[in-house]
C-alpha cells in the first residue's frame, strides 16, 4: 500500500529536486566546506518548507525566494561564527599573552626567605639542601659533611623553628 503524498510534499520535492544546485553553487561562494554548505542549503529549505505557504507558483520569483532565504541563512551562519571565540595554535602568540598575577606566590616568596634568615645558619642549610634543592637525607649528610642522624635531627628542629617564626610574623596562628 503506498502512501499518500500531500501536495506540499510534492512541491518541496520538486523545489529540491529543480533548486538545489544552484543553491548549493550560491552557498559555495562564501562558504568554502562543502559539508557546511549542504547543511545550510539544508537549512534554506527547511525554513522555506515552513513558510510554504507564502511561495509564489512562478518559477522565477521561487528562485529569487529561495536565494534570498539562503543569503540569510549564510548571513546568520557568519554572524554566528563571529561570536565564538576563534581557538589559537600559534606558540608565539599564546606565550605573548599575559600571564595570572603572582602577587600571592611573591609575597609567600618573601615571607619564607624573611623566615628562613632567622634561622641558624646550620638548620637554613639542611632546610636549603633537603626543601628548595629535593636531596635526601644521605645526599645531604655528605653534601653538608655531617652525619645523616644529624641532618634528621637539624631538619626536625628547623621545621618547628620556622613554625615558631611564622607564628612571630603573624603567618601562621
Amino acid at each position: 500500500m503506498r502512501r499518500r503524498v500531500s501536495p506540499d510534499e510534492e512541491l518541496m520535492t520538486a523545489l529540491y529536486t529543480e533548486h538545489y544546485a544552484v543553491l548549493l553553487s550560491f552557498v559555495l561562494r562564501y562558504v568554502h566546506d562543502w559539508h557546511r554548505a549542504e547543511d545550510l542549503v539544508q537549512e534554506t529549505l527547511l525554513r522555506a518548507w515552513k513558510h510554504i505557504d507564502h511561495l509564489d507558483p512562478d518559477p522565477g520569483r521561487i528562485r529569487s525566494y529561495l536565494l534570498t532565504i539562503a543569503r540569510n541563512v549564510v548571513t546568520n551562519a557568519w554572524r554566528a561564527e563571529q561570536r565564538r571565540p576563534h581557538l589559537v595554535a600559534d606558540e608565539a602568540a599564546v606565550n605573548a599573552m599575559p600571564s595570572a598575577d603572582n602577587v600571592d606566590e611573591m609575597v609567600e616568596g618573601w615571607l619564607v626567605a624573611e623566615a628562613l634568615e632567622r634561622l641558624s645558619a646550620d638548620h637554613q642549610a639542611v632546610v636549603k639542601a633537603m626543601y628548595y634543592e629535593g636531596k635526601s637525607v644521605a645526599d645531604a649528610a655528605r653534601q653538608l659533611s655531617v652525619p645523616e642522624g644529624t641532618i634528621k635531627s637539624r631538619a626536625y628542629y628547623a621545621v618547628r623553628a620556622l613554625r615558631t617564626v611564622f607564628e612571630e610574623m603573624g603567618v601562621l596562628r
